[in-house]
C-alpha cells in the first residue's frame, strides 16, 4: 500500500515540472530590440573646386552709372564639420568685364569703365545634403579708369571689401550650381587728368550664376 502510495506522490510530482516546462516551450522567444542608428550623409562639401561664372554688375562711379557682363572662373576649398551641416571654405575668383558708363556734361563726356575684376573671400554655409546656403566676405580688386573727352585719362587698381550670399545645389557628387549675390565698394581713387584731378569712389551690385568641379578632400 505504502508503496502504490509513493508511486503516486512521484508520478503528480512529475507531472507537475513538465506542464510549466511545456508552456515555456510554446511561448515566442525574446528578442532584443535593434540599435538605433543615426544616419550616415550621402553627401559631403568637404573637398576642393574648381569652376566657371558669369553675370551683370551695376557700378556707380564720378557721380554717373555703369554697367556690364562679367565672365570668369573661381576656385577654392569648403571644409563640413563631422556630423554638422556647418560649412566653412575659402574662394578666389577673377572676372573680366565690359562695364561702361558715359556722362556728358558742358565742355566734354566723361567715361568710366572697367576691364577686370576679382576677390578673395571668406565662405561660410548652412547644408541640407546637397543644398548649400552661403554668406561670403572679403577683399576685391579692380581695375578702374576714367576718361575725359577732350582732355585724357587715367587708371587705377581699386581695392576694397566685398559682401554677399548664394546658393550651391550638387546635381552629381562632383558637380554643382551656383547662384549669388554680391556688393562691392572699391573705396575711393584720386584720377590725375590734364590739367585736373578727380576724386571717385565706386560701389556695385552683381548677380552671377556659375558651375563648378567639386574633387574628394584629401583630409
Amino acid at each position: 500500500m505504502i508503496r502504490h502510495i509513493a508511486l503516486g506522490v512521484a508520478s503528480a510530482a512529475a507531472l507537475a515540472l513538465a506542464v510549466p516546462a511545456a508552456q515555456a516551450a510554446d511561448l515566442p522567444a525574446y528578442e532584443p530590440a535593434p540599435a538605433v542608428v543615426a544616419p550616415v550623409p550621402s553627401f559631403s562639401w568637404s573637398g576642393p573646386y574648381i569652376g566657371a561664372q558669369v553675370g551683370h554688375g551695376w557700378q556707380r562711379a564720378v557721380n554717373q552709372k555703369s554697367n556690364g557682363w562679367m565672365l570668369g572662373g573661381f576656385l577654392g576649398y569648403n571644409y563640413q564639420f563631422d556630423a554638422s551641416p556647418v560649412v566653412v571654405g575659402v574662394e578666389t575668383d577673377f572676372n573680366w568685364s565690359d562695364q561702361d558708363g558715359r556722362k556728358a556734361a558742358r565742355g566734354g563726356t566723361t567715361r568710366t569703365n572697367s576691364d577686370w575684376n576679382g576677390a578673395t573671400r571668406a565662405r561660410v554655409g548652412y547644408a541640407w545634403d546637397r543644398v548649400l546656403v552661403y554668406g561670403a566676405a572679403g577683399l576685391a580688386y579692380a581695375d578702374r579708369e576714367v576718361k575725359r573727352s577732350p582732355g585724357g585719362k587715367d587708371s587705377k587698381t581699386a581695392t576694397g571689401w566685398t559682401v554677399g550670399g548664394g546658393v550651391d545645389v550638387a546635381v552629381t557628387d562632383n558637380v554643382f550650381v551656383r547662384g549669388e549675390y554680391r556688393y562691392t565698394d572699391y573705396g575711393k581713387d584720386t584720377f590725375r587728368l590734364p590739367n585736373s584731378s578727380l576724386k571717385s569712389s565706386a560701389t556695385e551690385h552683381r548677380v552671377m550664376g556659375g558651375l563648378a568641379v567639386k574633387f574628394d578632400s584629401p583630409f
